[in-house]
């Protein structure tokens, strides 16, 4: 068909493929490049989508190219620096989450989005996933103040470890992360985050000294709603309740059932089966009037799936001139809550936002 939206694809390992492929399937997009740090970390992806050209240096597929659109899947401390250099060439951005490693550059993001008149779309994927729609909007029914408690930690060797490890050369597990489940918070209490603290620990010599493998934040929200993130990387950590997503309320809870396997399975990162909805009403025997329910998600997507709906959301917004403000600020104000998380971590305090 005419009038394809050209992509340059930024980023070859498992997010940057998902996406790369999500391109592939889409008809309105045409992948014009492939960006990796080396021609054998594409090698595969190359084939699979026929021959793509492929680029060791972003800046200089940027400039062959001249894309329409272009999607960044690599290491955050390069996020910043290419969504930028891709605004001023005039293409649209998805960018993997966090947006930036600081408030300060998120912000700078934003303000040129707009300036520009160009789409940024954050690759929140649980924001496009059916069943945590469902999840979020259970949560809301269940009264306020709400308690949401939340982890993911991963078990990682070999290539998943070596990973985390380049990722924590920037950030902790908590900020890269934590950014999914702080945005999950703020959509489930609709208030403002009014203070952050958090406790951690560095449970590896593999990592520099003022980083940690291990972090738990916790959240008060200016309504009383308070939440818990606790995320941990490396081969020493537990699988014992890696996957918790929890939340209470005065009328009950609302929690995705447990999933069994391997905790650095990226599928069940996001994967959920099933919700249990515990009604919390007692009758005048003291006794609970409903029993608790069971929501199934069977049918939900699978990862490749996801990041499908994620580029059909990015086309849409380009297609349709979506106003992708408030998408923006939701962006900075989770990236706001986990990097202060990492402040209270560092100074012992409690820092207020």
């Amino acid at each position: 068909m005419d009038n394809k939206l050209r992509v340059l694809v930024v980023g070859c390992g498992n997010m940057g493929a998902s996406h790369a492929r999500a391109y592939h399937k889409i008809p309105q997009f045409e992948i014009v490049g492939l960006v990796s740090r080396t021609p054998e970390s594409r090698k595969e992806l190359t084939e699979e989508l026929g021959g793509v050209p492929g680029y060791n240096s972003f800046e200089e597929a940027l400039e062959i190219t001249k894309p329409d659109a272009v999607s960044i899947s690599t290491y955050p401390d390069t996020h910043a620096d290419y969504v930028i250099k891709s605004l001023n060439a005039g293409a649209h951005v998805f960018v993997e989450k966090p947006l930036a490693l600081t408030v300060e550059q998120a912000q700078q993001i934003v303000d040129k989005a707009l300036s520009v008149n160009k789409k940024v779309v954050v690759g929140y994927i649980l924001r496009v996933h059916p069943a945590w729609k469902k999840f979020i909007e259970t949560a809301q029914t269940l009264g306020k103040p709400l308690v949401m408690r939340m982890n993911l930690n991963q078990q990682s060797s070999g290539k998943t470890w070596a990973t985390h490890l380049n990722l924590m050369k920037s950030m902790s597990p908590i900020v890269d992360c934590g950014v999914h489940y702080v945005d999950v918070m703020c959509q489930m209490t609709e208030s403002k985050p009014v203070s952050v603290n958090a406790i951690g620990a560095k449970l590896t010599d593999e990592v520099a000294d003022d980083m940690y493998n291990y972090g738990h934040l916790q959240v008060t929200f200016e309504d009383g709603s308070v939440g818990w993130y606790e995320a941990g990387w490396g081969p020493m950590i537990s699988e014992t309740a890696f996957f918790v997503k929890d939340v209470m309320g005065p009328k009950g809870a609302v929690s995705i059932v447990e999933k069994t396997g391997s905790s650095d399975d990226i599928d069940l990162h996001s994967k959920t089966n099933s919700l249990k909805l515990h009604h919390g009403k007692l009758g005048p025997d003291r006794k609970f009037e409903k029993q608790d329910e069971y929501i199934s998600t069977e049918d939900e997507p699978d990862h490749q799936g996801l990041c499908d709906l994620e580029q059909e959301y990015f086309l849409k917004a380009i297609q349709e001139n979506l106003d992708l403000t408030a998408h923006l600020n939701d962006a900075v104000n989770s990236l706001k809550i986990v990097m202060a998380a990492d402040e209270a971590f560092k100074t012992g305090k409690t820092v207020f936002l």
